[in-house]
């Protein structure tokens, strides 16, 4: 069954909701993920603990300004409609001035205690979800494509914040996040076009009926997920704890699409989602035990 949105309760909600807590928490494990591969564990916890805070205020304050900036669409569709701006809890300013102290305090927290390229690269991520990936929702559904990059960013401040430099290394980690993206956000557009379609949000799924080209974006980009997903191995970051759970993972990844080839359904979609959600926590841990054992 789909989730029933509800209004938040209180102001304190409806301002936790605004920094879109879920996302969030995705950059904060792929930022901690980065930190823990670059620096080889972790020895300075003050140092991993401001990395994290100083990440958490600039995703919040993105996502508190993707609130303000996406709110006309968001008044039109069912599953936003009574997110703390269209639901009229918090006002526009409000809600830009929140999103901007974030997103400044943040910024200046990672430049001034931990390094200047994080600092960056956690500012361009904001930017780049904010100013890209957002209005591109209403022109192409290349949309998907191009908002994978700055989510896969975090992963890249933590490997800098920990060696303070953007090792080769680190861009695996940005392949790997990339490509997971593309089949968990077709399979979300899939089970609620019908919102973007109000919202006139240019998603591959409502720009087709029969869903080929969706199928096809979700097998080619879980099928080269695969080789992606190994190389930490391949080039002995990891081992072969990390290799065959990966490897296992990733298939399974890639087995959940093919249901929606033979059905184009939202129950097939939904399978794929809640895989997409297993598997990238499961991808995680399996990094953790391989450098623990």
């Amino acid at each position: 069954m789909k989730r029933i949105p509800q209004k938040a309760e209180t102001l304190f909600g409806a301002y936790l909701e605004l920094t879109k807590p879920s996302i969030t928490f995705l950059i904060l494990v792929s930022t901690a993920l980065g930190y823990y591969l670059g620096g080889d564990g972790i020895t300075d916890y003050r140092q991993f603990l401001i990395t994290l805070i100083g990440s958490c205020l600039v995703s919040s304050g993105a996502g508190a300004l993707n609130h303000f900036a996406e709110m006309e669409s968001d008044q039109m569709m069912d599953r936003t409609k009574y997110r703390p701006l269209p639901a009229g809890m918090i006002s526009p300013g409000s809600a830009m001035a929140f999103g901007l102290a974030l997103t400044l305090i943040g910024t200046g927290l990672l430049y001034i205690f931990i390094n200047q390229l994080t600092s960056v690269l956690a500012l361009a991520t904001a930017l780049l979800y904010l100013f890209i990936y957002t209005p591109l929702k209403k022109l192409t559904w290349l949309n998907t494509s191009i908002g994978a990059i700055p989510g896969s960013i975090p992963p890249l401040g933590g490997w800098v914040a920990a060696t303070g430099k953007l090792d080769a290394e680190a861009w695996i980690l940005f392949a790997i996040l990339f490509f997971w993206q593309h089949p968990h956000f077709y399979a979300i557009a899939l089970m609620f076009r019908e919102d973007y379609k109000k919202a006139n949000l240019k998603m591959l799924p409502v720009l087709e009926l029969d869903g080929k080209r969706t199928n096809r974006q979700i097998i080619w980009h879980s099928l080269l997920l695969i080789p992606v997903s190994v190389m930490p191995s391949y080039i002995g970051i990891l081992g072969m704890t990390y290799f065959w759970g990966a490897l296992i993972l990733s298939v399974g990844y890639l087995a959940a699409g093919f249901p929606l080839i033979k059905n184009y359904s939202l129950d097939n979609a939904r399978f794929l989602l809640k895989t997409s959600v297993f598997y990238l926590p499961a991808l995680f841990g399996m990094i953790i035990i391989d450098t623990i054992v």
